[in-house]
């Protein structure tokens, strides 16, 4: 049950950062958006350890701001999945500063869902 909580906060994650955004294009609904989320949870527990821990070294030169980028690579390996096997039209995002923005607006929101949601581990009985 809390993956499929995980998949709709990142799919209302992105439907709110395509609705500030004027660069980013999700087609589909709502079923585009959680098709979207599903591949951007795969990419991000499949590559994105494997991208963090050979970016280490850089990270900690620039004192984490490097995660940022890896945060907007993950989201433009999402794109290119997503409008290569899922027939939408082009990449969701149209440039890369479009997507480091992106990368900041989703977490800031999947923070704030997660944060108002329960989370039965943490609660006492």
């Amino acid at each position: 049950m809390r993956i499929f909580i995980r998949i709709l906060i990142n799919a209302i994650a992105l439907a709110v950062t395509a609705y500030i955004l004027p660069g980013i294009v999700i087609t589909g609904g709502i079923v585009g958006y959680l098709l979207v989320a599903v591949i951007f949870g795969v990419v991000n527990a499949l590559i994105r350890p494997l991208v963090s821990l050979l970016s280490m070294p850089i990270t900690c030169l620039t004192l984490g701001l490097f995660s940022l980028v890896i945060n907007a690579a993950m989201l433009l390996l999402t794109g290119l999945i997503a409008g290569n096997y899922l027939d939408f039209t082009g990449g969701i995002f149209q440039s890369f500063l479009t997507a480091v923005i992106a990368g900041i607006i989703i977490s800031l929101v999947s923070a704030l869902l997660s944060w108002l949601l329960p989370d039965k581990k943490n609660r006492k009985s």
